[in-house]
């Protein structure tokens, strides 16, 4: 166990702060034969920090440079886990992997949406910084009957490459599919609803929103911020410095960057404001 480690561990920040200033390396690994001693297998001093839900450590760690997808298990996913949104925030911002898997019970979209399904402002949160929403709709079912018949998506067993549908229409969630796809259409151009999912829609209050937005063609704005999006790439749309220098104005930049949805900012700065 490093001395970074062991700060990070017992959360110590000014001795993270002290070894950090000194020059010792944020993204020095724990060594293999220690890193056995954990299931998870942890390598980073950020897993220690982010698991710790220590704030002030994990960014002192992040601006000076640690890496935040080295662990098997990713950060992300850890700070998902525990809800807390500044955590969830800061990882994004410098470059956590938002299309990560999980290797237990993996689902053929990308598994940070798990602890979303819930949560509007994570939801919009993964969004805005590059989810991949449209492989959520991707099912080689499309109008077919799903087979097997009556699957009900997880179970007790390990489930390799489940679809979204089948998650999102067991009984115990299929409440919250409306309200989860009206967000996630806002991300996309035009998609197409399979079988199984339209079924479950159709039952919900957001339907009616749902069939305006899939039956009229999007709006040529929309389209050209998604094709922007694609052409920047995920990397350059989270990093503020590449923003910062790109020759766009500042309502046009807010506009790629989809603000007008950030929850967590909104959020962030009215509470600022109440303080003041």
């Amino acid at each position: 166990m490093s001395p970074l480690h062991s700060a990070a561990a017992g959360g110590h920040a000014h001795c993270l702060k002290a070894l950090l200033d000194a020059g010792y390396d944020p993204n020095y690994m724990l060594q293999p034969w220690i890193r056995r001693n954990y299931d998870d297998e942890r390598k980073s001093a950020l897993f220690f920090a982010v698991l710790n839900n220590d704030v002030p450590s994990a960014r002192m760690l992040l601006e000076s440079g640690a890496m935040a997808n080295q662990d098997p298990i990713k950060c992300l996913q850890v700070a998902l886990r525990i809800g807390n949104y500044e955590l969830i925030n800061l990882l994004l911002m410098h470059g956590a992997n938002v299309n990560y898997y999980c290797k237990i019970n993996t689902t053929h979209f990308p598994s940070a949406l798990q602890y979303a399904l819930k949560d509007e402002v994570v939801l919009r949160m993964l969004c805005n910084y590059g989810y991949d929403v449209a492989r959520c709709f991707d099912c080689p079912y499309g109008n077919s009957l799903h087979i097997p018949e009556g699957f009900e998506g997880w179970s007790d067993s390990v489930i390799k490459d489940t679809l979204f549908c089948e998650v999102i229409t067991v009984y115990w969630l299929k409440e919250l599919s409306g309200h989860l796809v009206r967000v996630m259409l806002d991300y996309v151009d035009h998609v197409t609803l399979c079988s199984k999912l339209k079924a479950a829609l159709m039952e919900q209050p957001q339907w009616p929103d749902i069939c305006r937005l899939q039956e009229n063609v999007c709006c040529l704005q929309h389209l050209c911020r998604l094709r922007i999006r694609r052409c920047l790439g995920r990397l350059r749309l989270r990093s503020s410095t590449f923003m910062s220098f790109l020759k766009l104005p500042q309502r046009l930049k807010d506009y790629i960057l989809y603000r007008e949805y950030d929850l967590y900012g909104q959020q962030s700065s009215a509470h600022r404001m109440t303080q003041e």
